[in-house]
């Protein structure tokens, strides 16, 4: 496709935590980006479904793929170039973290009902368990963590 550039890997990892996943895709930027990474999320969450020992339940999954889309979307719209997507399962949340090579941080606009879009962040922070941005050598690095049961 061509909002990709290369091939996601799945890296299954020991240590502390057995039970982790993870996948890094690397996005172009262009238009079709916003598409690849919902499908990519899908597919990395469907991957570890049977095979993983954490079940993501599938209101966890539809947030997940509702942050990627809002996170990468903001990503497109207001950082030239590539746009990294790396996704941590683990036993219990599911990390999004969205790369780009603006280095402004975002900002969630304040409530107001006669605001057409604009609520991406808003809904972005409502849904997370954590949310953390922090500047990188070049642009920032955007952190979402969603608890796979709710507490």
């Amino acid at each position: 496709m061509a909002g990709r550039i290369n091939e996601p890997e799945d890296d299954c990892r020991g240590g502390p935590d057995a039970d982790t996943a993870e996948t890094t895709i690397a996005l172009s930027g262009d238009g079709s980006c916003i598409a690849e990474a919902r499908h990519q999320a899908t597919a990395f969450l469907a991957r570890h479904e049977g095979g993983h020992r954490t079940r993501v339940p599938a209101r966890v999954a539809g947030l997940a793929v509702l942050v990627v889309s809002e996170l990468v979307t903001n990503a497109y719209k207001y950082a030239p170039g590539p746009i990294r997507l790396r996704l941590r399962l683990g036993r219990e949340a599911l990390e999004v973290e969205v790369w780009d090579s603006d280095p402004v941080l975002p900002a969630a606009s304040g409530a107001d009902p006669e605001r057409v879009g604009r609520h991406g962040l808003e809904i972005v922070q409502a849904v997370a368990a954590d949310f953390a941005v922090l500047r990188d050598t070049v642009g920032k690095c955007i952190t979402v963590r969603i608890l796979l049961s709710p507490s």
